[in-house]
């Protein structure tokens, strides 16, 4: 049996709910990206709606949201799909609701609500299953049971029998991507595509990843020299490192750089995230050290958030692309993209996210310079 939704829904799935039961009559608890998770996930019921503790609007995705306190009775369980459980929990108990057709997906102080194993599998099926099992602990309820006779009936080798002592569970894996395309990875691969076409053997490096883009360069024969305030976990082959921190750059000679990269390490300095003293400016005098450092010729491959400017604090600073442009004036822009929602989109408009405020994902501006 499957279960489509209203044709407003922006996603597609099959609910594939036990045939012959009844659909349950479902409301979720919650308008936003768990919500949305959820139901991108797949589960068994009809949806009749949304509940917001406060409504703040009538409808979403396609169909009616109600207010706490003016739920329609007609439904069979309320799925809690927000991080407020605790909070939901309790405004239920004061409110007498009966807590057995409540699911809370997220760990309130104790496993409350809704517990019915047979119940809870119906509904939520696959993946909202497993990551409620995941979040209370309950691995023997999950598709481990009936991987684990399975196995048992036909396993042929003593050796290899499963025994209890050497039980190991790992139950997060089943539905997860093969691997992550997020900004870090898209970047990296960005600047490493540039720095080993480039052809250059000796590479200097500000605070990036060093187990995705400085891999990648050494993987290439490339020397690097990278440059941290943090210590660094071990000696690697064709990697010098310095331990301090490079706002100054004076561990550096001036006009000596060939090829530079800084992949979303600057917008942190001088908060006091990673132990570098407290100073508003230092993000600031790096961008202009770089630029004594670089020789003619030399390139340089920046990757920070864009977006509508700001700081954070202590996290790091958003910044306007053109602000980055600006304070680079002794170079000259070779490329500006951005890395957002598993994509570079390249040769972007420098100020067509001035007011993305990152609701979301962030968006890495990805800047290549060369200093003529």
């Amino acid at each position: 049996m499957k279960m489509a939704l209203n044709t407003l829904l922006p996603f597609e799935w099959d609910a594939k709910c036990r045939d012959g039961g009844t659909l349950k009559k479902l409301l979720i608890w919650g308008t936003g990206r768990i919500a949305e998770q959820f139901i991108k996930n797949g589960f068994c019921g009809e949806l009749l709606g949304f509940v917001e503790t406060h409504k703040t609007k009538d409808f979403y995705m396609g169909k009616p949201v109600f207010d706490s306190q003016e739920m329609p009775g007609n439904f069979d369980y309320i799925i809690v799909a927000n991080t407020y459980g605790e909070e939901i929990y309790h405004l239920c108990l004061d409110r007498g609701m009966d807590m057995s057709k409540i699911i809370f997906l997220f760990s309130i102080r104790k496993r409350e609500g809704c517990t019915d194993i047979s119940v809870l599998q119906e509904v939520l099926q696959g993946k909202n299953y497993n990551d409620y099992c995941l979040e209370y602990g309950l691995f023997y309820d999950s598709f481990l049971k009936e991987d684990i006779a399975r196995y048992e009936a036909l396993n042929r080798r003593p050796n290899f029998n499963i025994q209890k002592q050497y039980m190991w569970p790992v139950i997060n894996n089943k539905y997860e991507y093969a691997g992550t395309l997020g900004n870090y990875f898209l970047q990296d691969l960005w600047a490493a595509r540039q720095v080993i076409r480039s052809g250059i053997k000796e590479h200097f490096d500000i605070g990036s990843r060093l187990d995705y883009f400085i891999a990648h360069l050494l993987a290439a024969d490339i020397d690097v020299t990278m440059i941290d305030v943090r210590e660094f976990p071990g000696e690697i082959e064709n990697l010098h490192t310095i331990v301090d921190d490079a706002t100054s750059l004076r561990q550096v000679a001036d006009d000596s750089i060939e090829s530079m990269s800084a992949l979303c390490s600057l917008e942190h300095f001088g908060l006091g995230r990673y132990g570098d003293p407290i100073d508003p400016e230092a993000c600031f005098k790096c961008f202009s050290n770089i630029q004594k450092k670089l020789k003619s010729g030399g390139r340089f491959y920046l990757s920070l958030p864009v977006g509508k400017e700001r700081v954070e604090f202590n996290a790091h600073r958003v910044f306007y692309a053109s602000t980055v442009i600006d304070c680079f004036h002794e170079l000259q822009l070779q490329e500006f993209s951005c890395a957002c929602e598993g994509k570079v989109e390249y040769h972007v408009d420098i100020h067509k996210y001035d007011q993305d405020t990152h609701n979301g994902e962030y968006r890495y501006g990805l800047f290549s310079f060369v200093k003529a």
